[in-house]
């Protein structure tokens, strides 16, 4: 179990590359958003059946009065077109025809049909206020219409042909007005976007990341070329017209596949990153780090974990696919010891400078597969109490779920961004001695059809490993 923070390339697997590798073109490659010529399952589609968005709502709204229905038909198509003119072309917004009250109890109701059998399914936890304009991460795809003209946008949805985007009712309008003006000031510094046909041109993206909470912003653009002419005055016109921005850093990417991000950085102005706070913690944005693109949300979604696991200080908590630590240290508060356990170097290493920044003295992270790593500690006979666990959309694997049976923690809580994968997960964990005992659904992604979920398993006193 060496603790490291090398260089190695990016895997795939790992929660780092869930948020940075994961940008594909599209300007939102969170849940809700088309990932266009990725041959991988969008983000905003759950490993259920393709039809279980359309029933959930459908059965939230059962116990409505019923009106005319060819009426109710075409109140339901003009009604979303009315608050946004791309419904159905993005693919951003799912449950733009429902109220939000509506869509929240459409997303309890499929977090309850998959888990009622396993645990009590508690109230779904929502946005207090305004569910609009929540997204911190923005990026724009620039490109060229059919008469030639610069343009930026989305990936319009099953499709590669870039849907242009000034406004987006989930997007930060700060950031929907920063990448307004790179798009004006384009003409007046001879900069031609990226062309996919010849290959010519030097912008390709803008990506925007704001912290909620120190209102910090970061500007990334994504050329095709590390020459990027008149660079210096480029950013001081963008400063200039958005004083709020706090650096902007250049990413070559001269790439033929669909990621957004290459691997080459350049800081044109300001410290080439931004810090925001979550739960107490301050955290280190870099261009491609992992953090929650709603952290009004993920802040409640981290504290509930934080109560399931029930920690004492005396604790020692495993941190599984850790990312760059962000419940581990929240965990480290009232926890004995954490490990925080991530297969990704870049996120490990964001992990460390995360711990040094916040002065966490009783976290150490290690670059190792999570099951390998708990496989490590059941042979050192190393006694672990929690494990916090939150896998990508595929869920966990049976290697890890075995590890966990086998080093026995008296508590796992399981934050899950796939409905489908935690209750296959659940079935195999309660066939290794553990129970469900409570799943609190999360709106992570207000209007998509996604659901996060946090759920709290125990052991059986009696429990018997499977071997």
């Amino acid at each position: 179990m060496k603790e490291t923070t090398g260089w190695k390339k990016e895997n795939p697997g790992s929660k780092k590359a869930r948020e940075a590798g994961a940008f594909s073109g599209n300007r939102n490659s969170a849940p809700g958003r088309n990932v266009a010529k990725s041959k991988a399952p969008a983000a905003g589609k759950s490993a259920a059946p393709a039809k279980s968005a359309a029933t959930d709502w459908r059965a939230a709204k059962s116990k409505a009065p019923v009106g005319n229905a060819a009426a109710k038909q075409k109140l339901s198509r003009q009604a979303p077109a009315a608050k946004c003119p791309h419904f159905g072309k993005c693919g951003g917004c799912q449950y733009l025809h429902l109220s939000y009250e509506e869509q929240l109890a459409a997303k309890k109701h499929q977090v309850k049909e998959l888990m009622e059998k396993h645990c009590k399914v508690r109230p779904i936890i929502g946005m207090d206020e305004n569910p609009w304009h929540y997204r911190h991460k923005v990026q724009a795809v620039f490109g060229l219409d059919r008469k030639k003209q610069q343009i930026s946008g989305v990936y319009e949805e099953k499709t590669h042909r870039i849907l242009p985007v000034e406004t987006c009712l989930i997007e930060d309008q700060k950031a929907d007005a920063i990448i307004a003006t790179v798009r004006s000031l384009l003409k007046s510094f001879k900069i031609k976007v990226y062309d996919e046909d010849t290959g010519y041109g030097l912008l390709r993206y803008v990506l925007i990341r704001k912290a909620e909470f120190t209102d910090e912003i970061m500007v990334v653009l994504v050329t095709a070329s590390p020459v990027f002419p008149s660079k210096r005055n480029f950013v001081e016109a963008l400063r200039r017209e958005h004083p709020e921005i706090t650096t902007v850093v250049q990413n070559v990417n001269d790439r033929t596949d669909s990621l957004v991000l290459g691997s080459k950085y350049q800081v044109l102005w300001g410290k080439g990153y931004i810090v925001d706070r979550l739960c107490g913690c301050s955290f280190k944005i870099s261009p491609g780090s992992f953090y929650q693109v709603n952290p009004i949300q993920a802040q409640k979604l981290y504290e509930k974990a934080i109560e399931l696991a029930d920690l004492t200080g005396k604790e020692t908590v495993v941190d599984a696919y850790c990312g760059t630590g962000t419940i581990g240290m929240i965990a480290a508060k009232k926890a004995g010891k954490v490990f925080g356990v991530e297969s990704n170097p870049d996120a490990v290493r964001d992990a460390v400078g995360n711990a040094k920044a916040n002065d966490v003295k009783n976290i150490r992270f290690y670059r190792e597969d999570a099951g390998h790593f708990l496989q490590s500690c059941a042979a050192d006979n190393m006694p672990v109490d929690v494990v916090l666990m939150d896998p990508p959309r595929a869920g966990s694997s049976e290697e890890f779920l075995d590890a966990v049976a086998k080093i026995g923690p008296k508590r796992v809580v399981y934050v899950s961004c796939n409905p489908t994968t935690l209750e296959r997960d659940c079935t195999y964990l309660e066939k290794q001695g553990y129970r469900a005992k409570e799943v609190w659904p999360v709106d992570m992604f207000p209007w998509s059809g996604a659901v996060e979920a946090v759920c709290l398993l125990e052991k059986n006193k009696k429990a018997r490993i499977h071997e």
